[in-house]
């Protein structure tokens, strides 16, 4: 999502670029241009670095002084739930849709000061038994030591969580269920030859380096089968559907290459040859100095967190709270 800051940067550039132009105006927001921006203001706020709540709300762009010169212009009708439905279907679709609104706008247990308690329906619920785990996993795998090798089974089914901690308890499960020989690998880690200080080598362990655990980057430690369902980390190839999200089926595990098939997007059915390379996290500013993994650059992905979850189709898809 834009944050504020984005969004007042680009109105001081179209004011001054307006300043010479004799249909501008340089005293009107954004120079006087009509200006459009889309998106969904319910999905997650701007992503502030070691930001407090105070700092992540206020560089929301609805924070911003432009905002009282936005009009807001709302999609109401579902378009994508109706294609296909039955005319009995449409009325609860509808009713579905109001409630999901109801809820993203703070209304769906009455007025409330910010803090309410919202009652879902029985039919989104899994009761959860003893081991909610294993009833999740059942529930959105069932049957799965028989579908093993099948990658259409795969293609549209997922377990959703909020943090890469549940998410790597749920895939250690699913891959436990797995009775075929587990391949562990390890990555290389050493600090970058683009560290400046001389002295970073002798003060971060080869152990310490390891341990590093963040998004977008595999951990030092991979457990992988045949027949399991990994996500590609990184783009690799975009032409021929390597890109960062996607998902494949492992096919065969070797010490340099890892054979798998994609059962996402475009290029379902594709046989990819997966290499080790070398990675840096995406955010270095998340790290007191520059290191480098050498690992293949996969996760495990029976489940996956909320966020990656974005671009992927799931029709047999349950969320697990943390």
């Amino acid at each position: 999502m834009v944050n504020r800051y984005c969004f007042e940067a680009l109105d001081r550039s179209l004011r001054d670029i307006m300043r010479t132009s004799p249909e501008g105006d340089p005293e009107k927001p954004f120079g006087g241009k009509v200006v459009v921006f889309g998106g969904d203001f319910r999905q997650i706020l701007p992503i502030i670095p070691k930001g407090s709540r105070q700092d992540i709300v206020g560089a929301a762009i609805n924070s911003s002084p432009l905002w009282r010169y936005c009009k807001v212009l709302k999609l109401t009708k579902n378009m994508r739930l109706q294609v296909g439905s039955a005319e009995s279907d449409v009325n609860e679709i509808r009713q579905f849709s109001e409630w999901i609104l109801e809820v993203g706008d703070g209304l769906a247990s009455g007025p409330n000061d910010g803090v309410a308690n919202i009652e879902l329906p029985e039919d989104i619920l899994i009761q959860p038994g003893l081991d909610p785990i294993a009833t999740i996993v059942e529930s959105t795998y069932p049957s799965l030591k028989d579908h093993l090798g099948d990658p259409r089974y795969f293609t549209e089914r997922g377990v959703l969580a909020p943090t890469h901690d549940v998410v790597e308890v749920v895939n250690d499960y699913v891959l436990d269920q797995i009775q075929k020989e587990e391949k562990v690998y390890l990555s290389s880690d050493e600090i970058s030859k683009e560290e400046t200080n001389s002295g970073v080598r002798e003060l971060y362990s080869t152990e310490f380096l390891n341990s590093i655990r963040c998004s977008g980057l595999p951990n030092h430690s991979l457990k992988l089968k045949v027949g399991a369902i990994v996500m590609l980390l990184r783009n690799i190839d975009q032409a021929n559907g390597l890109y960062n999200g996607t998902r494949m089926e492992v096919n065969h595990l070797g010490n340099r290459v890892i054979s798998a098939t994609v059962i996402s997007r475009s290029h379902v059915g594709s046989k990819v040859y997966i290499p080790r390379i070398t990675l840096t996290p995406s955010d270095t500013t998340m790290f007191p100095v520059k290191f480098e993994r050498r690992q293949f650059p996969l996760a495990d992905c029976f489940a996956m967190t909320i966020n990656k979850s974005q671009g992927q189709s799931l029709s047999s898809c349950w969320t697990l709270s943390s």
